[in-house]
């Protein structure tokens, strides 16, 4: 397709307002990473990191993770190979309960966590309708003063799939979260046996690629 695209594809995806979408999986190769990396990343043609990229894709995809609709987990993985990635927080712990209700309401849930943002220390609670909404609302608490750009991203899906049912109650959990920011659309990943340290993980995958996408487009 590289060479051709007439070989996949029937018209210009441009002309119908659309555009190119190179997926990656365990089964792409060096050319496919390069396409997927060409738009953010022109500049990168390092064999050997490209082949790195690809080898701990793999890894990963036999994990249970999946990038092909995870773009924002993908660019972290990219970050991280190309050492432009430094974590916005450092997490001491979190915690997760249900509180109840007096009568036939909706169960509400407790979220606490406590983590170091710079040299300051957070710690905050916060309700919501299921666990991982209570930790969406926590985490956006504690990070919103410093990153106040945050209150700008909205969470509009969330899906989970079981990774290897024969595992039965013991399986990992795949999460992918879909959120919208800057007028565009982008998704997380995050692959645990527990539920809800894989959404944990999904969220902190957002939270960070948001900051860091602020952070490279202030310096144009």
């Amino acid at each position: 397709m590289q060479r051709n695209p007439l070989t996949y594809e029937h018209v210009q995806p441009e002309k119908v307002g659309n555009t190119r979408r190179v997926l990656i999986s365990e089964m792409s190769g060096r050319s496919n990473v390069l396409a997927k990396l060409e738009h953010r990343y022109p500049a990168l043609r390092d064999p050997a990191l490209v082949a790195k990229i690809l080898e701990d894709i793999v890894a990963r995809e036999n994990q249970g993770y999946s990038y092909e609709a995870a773009d924002g987990s993908f660019d972290l993985l990219v970050r991280r190979h190309l050492g432009a990635w430094r974590p916005a927080f450092k997490l001491d712990y979190y915690r997760v309960h249900g509180l109840g209700t007096a009568g036939e309401g909706t169960d509400v849930v407790e979220a606490t966590l406590k983590l170091q943002v710079g040299d300051e220390q957070r710690l905050c609670a916060a309700e919501g309708n299921g666990p991982v909404d209570a930790l969406s609302h926590a985490l956006m608490q504690a990070l919103t003063p410093a990153f106040p750009v945050l209150r700008q991203v909205q969470l509009t899906d969330y899906k989970v799939r079981v990774v290897n049912s024969a595992d039965g109650t013991s399986a990992r959990v795949r999460v992918l979260i879909q959120f919208h920011y800057d007028h565009r659309d982008f998704s997380t990943i995050g692959v645990h046996e527990n539920v809800i340290e894989a959404s944990w993980r999904a969220l902190v995958e957002a939270i960070e690629y948001v900051l860091l996408s602020e952070e490279e487009r202030s310096k144009h």
